[in-house]
């Protein structure tokens, strides 16, 4: 009550967001292996994918063909989505991220819906994940892989030094 009041006047000062905020989806197409699992499990069915199979070559001499999956279509219908986050969080191959674009409105409900090019465009403003705390404990996995590869470089190191030959010390006076 006794500071003075300070609107924020939007078009003209963009607003300070927090670091995680939920702006749009971005699509990192590179990962997408077309699985579906975000359409599958989108409560809205606001996600729109269409694929073809393509046939590889062997890679090698005698090897037989693969067929893989080919993004043909992306698209999220921003009119329907409520902003869930649950295709991220199925995503196992990181293809999809929270990006903090907000300006997105359009004046026909039908223009809401992106397509991948807008959503890779999108991705271009992800922000980078924050730093890990640094009086965090180690993970457990990276802890147990730095042990091993340190038991494996000091049995390298004693391995590679050569056996010295003892030498015979001649007995002391004194001594039988």
């Amino acid at each position: 009550m006794t500071k003075k009041t300070v609107t924020a006047q939007y078009p003209d000062a963009q607003p300070d967001l927090p670091p995680r905020t939920r702006g749009v989806i971005g699509l990192f197409e590179e990962n997408c292996t077309v699985c579906m699992l975000c359409a599958r499990e989108c409560p809205d069915w606001c996600i729109y994918i269409d694929s073809h199979k393509e046939t590889v070559p062997a890679a090698a001499p005698g090897g037989r063909e693969r067929s893989r999956n080919v993004l043909d279509r992306f698209a999220i219908d921003f009119s329907l989505c409520m902003y869930c986050g649950i295709c991220i969080e199925v995503c196992p191959f990181d293809a999809l991220f929270w990006s903090p674009e907000f300006e997105y409105a359009e004046t026909d409900i039908h223009e809401l819906t992106h397509e991948r090019d807008k959503l890779r465009e999108w991705m271009w403003t992800v922000p980078a994940p924050p730093a890990l705390d640094p009086a965090a404990e180690e993970p457990k996995e990276i802890a147990t892989a730095r042990k091993t590869a340190e038991k494996l470089a000091t049995a390298q190191a004693t391995q590679a030094e050569p056996n010295e030959p003892t030498v015979p010390t001649e007995p002391q006076e004194g001594t039988s």
